[in-house]
C-alpha cells in the first residue's frame, strides 16, 4: 500500500467523552504506524497540552492552534502567529465587554484575569492544568501568540465578529471561542505539513468532529466525521464513522480501507 497521511484531531476525536484514549483508537494508530504510514495531530491544543498523549502514542509531529503553529519530527516548520495590533484591539474591546481572555503562546499561557470560573471549567473538562495559567494582561507584547481563547456567550459573538473583522472566531465551548489569524485552519497547517513531507491532497486522510475541523474536512482527499460530530460538520465530511465512544477512529479506519 502506497504510504499515507493521517491526521488526527484530539478532543472527541482521538480522546472520547471522557477524554480517555480507546483501547481500539491506540492500536489503530499502532497499526497504521506499523504499515508505513504517517500519524499526525491537527488539534486546537498548545504543544504543552498534547506531551502525554505524544509520548503514548509515539507520535512526533503536529498541527497545533487550529493550524497556526506545526512541528514535524522537533522541527518547526511553519508559524502564523497574530498580529500584535490587533491582539491589541481584541484586549481593548474585551476590557469593555467584561470578557476574559487566555493568550496562548508556543510555550506558554496566560490570562488577562487571575481567575475566572468559566476559564477553569472549560479547560479543565479538557484535563488542562490550570494552575500553569499565570496573569498577564500584556503577554501578546512579550510573546508570539498563536492563539487565544474569548470567554463570552454566544448572544455576544456578533459583537466581535463586527468590529474585529481581522481576526477569525470559532466557538468550541458554550463558555469559549478560538480567536484565530484570518484564514488561518487546520487546513492550512496540513497544507505545510505536506508540502514539506511531499504528500499530496490526496494521499491525506483527515478524522475531525468540531467546527474547526470543517476546513480541514473540506481540504483532504479523504475526510472521515466523528458519529459525535455536529451535523454541519458531518456535511463537509466524505465518510462518517460512529462515535468515538464507540471505536470510532478503529471503524472509520476500516471504512477507508486503511485498516482491515
Amino acid at each position: 500500500m502506497t504510504k499515507k497521511m493521517i491526521m488526527f484531531d484530539i478532543d472527541g476525536t482521538l480522546l472520547d467523552h471522557d477524554n480517555n484514549l480507546p483501547v481500539s483508537a491506540k492500536e489503530a494508530v499502532r497499526l497504521l504506524k506499523e504499515a508505513g504510514h504517517e500519524v499526525a495531530f491537527a488539534t486546537g491544543r498548545a504543544p504543552y497540552f498534547i506531551q502525554d498523549l505524544r509520548k503514548e502514542l509515539e507520535v512526533d509531529s503536529f498541527i497545533c492552534f487550529n493550524g497556526q503553529y506545526v512541528e514535524i519530527e522537533n522541527e518547526v516548520i511553519y508559524k502564523n502567529p497574530i498580529d500584535r495590533e490587533l491582539l491589541s484591539d481584541l484586549s481593548g474591546f474585551a476590557t469593555t465587554q467584561n470578557h476574559p481572555l487566555v493568550y496562548l503562546g508556543a510555550e506558554f499561557m496566560r490570562s488577562t484575569i487571575d481567575y475566572h470560573a468559566d476559564i477553569e471549567e472549560s479547560l479543565t473538562a479538557l484535563q488542562i492544568d490550570t494552575t500553569q495559567i499565570e496573569m498577564n494582561a500584556n503577554y501578546y507584547n512579550d510573546a508570539e501568540i498563536y492563539q487565544t481563547l474569548l470567554y463570552c456567550k454566544e448572544q455576544d459573538e456578533t459583537h466581535y465578529r463586527s468590529n474585529l473583522q481581522g481576526l477569525n472566531f470559532i466557538r468550541w465551548h458554550e463558555y469559549a471561542m478560538d480567536v484565530l489569524p484570518l484564514g488561518g485552519s487546520k487546513a492550512k497547517g496540513i497544507e505545510k505539513f505536506i508540502e514539506k513531507k511531499g504528500f499530496t491532497k490526496d494521499q491525506v486522510y483527515a478524522f475531525g468532529d468540531n467546527l474547526n475541523d470543517i476546513e480541514m474536512l473540506k481540504y483532504a482527499g479523504h475526510s472521515v466525521a466523528m458519529g459525535n460530530a455536529p451535523e454541519e460538520v458531518k456535511k463537509v465530511a466524505r465518510y462518517v464513522t460512529k462515535d468515538v465512544g464507540e471505536d470510532g477512529i478503529a471503524y472509520g479506519l476500516q471504512m477507508v480501507g486503511l485498516l482491515s
